[in-house]
């Protein structure tokens, strides 16, 4: 299916649109990805996880901070999905909407049968759960935002294609 496009670079067939959404999640993913990071990273720096009995103070490094980018933006692909109940709230309970499925992948399979941490992280602390869905849903929240910034400031508005016209 193809229309008109009376504005450049827009997206006008169902496969440049799918094309154009996927990139954009992936990449705000990724974003969000940052965010979780730098978070995770800050909270071990200062302390905050080791003061409330949670090892987790990762080093800031490359080989850290490179797959957590990566598993940002395809965790970010969730977003492509249109769930009903999801429509029409907002960026905020999206993201943290989505952000429980990182989380529950984290503390039902990565933490016990990756790392060998336990149920839902434990061996790393009583409040691993919380901490983990504390810092997944910065990266839901992060990515949430700036997919809906995109989405406003990606488009002209009806009224501005009228001008163009």
């Amino acid at each position: 299916m193809t229309t008109t496009n009376p504005i450049r670079n827009r997206p006008s067939t169902s496969s440049q649109l799918l094309l154009h959404d996927a990139s954009l999640t992936f990449a705000a993913g990724a974003f969000g990805g940052v965010l979780n990071s730098l978070t995770v990273w800050i909270f071990g720096a200062i302390g905050i996880t080791g003061l409330l009995g949670v090892k987790i103070a990762p080093a800031f490094t490359p080989a850290w901070l490179y797959p957590r980018i990566v598993w940002g933006g395809l965790w970010g692909f969730l977003f492509l999905l249109s769930l009903p109940f999801l429509a029409r709230k907002s960026a905020w309970i999206q993201g943290l909407v989505l952000s429980l499925v990182p989380s529950l992948v984290q503390l039902l399979l990565v933490f016990p049968v990756k790392d060998g941490k336990g149920f839902l992280g434990l061996g790393l602390g009583l409040l691993t759960p919380l901490f983990v869905l504390l810092f997944n849903a910065v990266w839901g929240v992060g990515t949430a935002f700036l997919l809906h910034w995109i989405n406003r400031n990606s488009y002209p508005s009806e009224f501005e294609v009228n001008q163009l016209l």
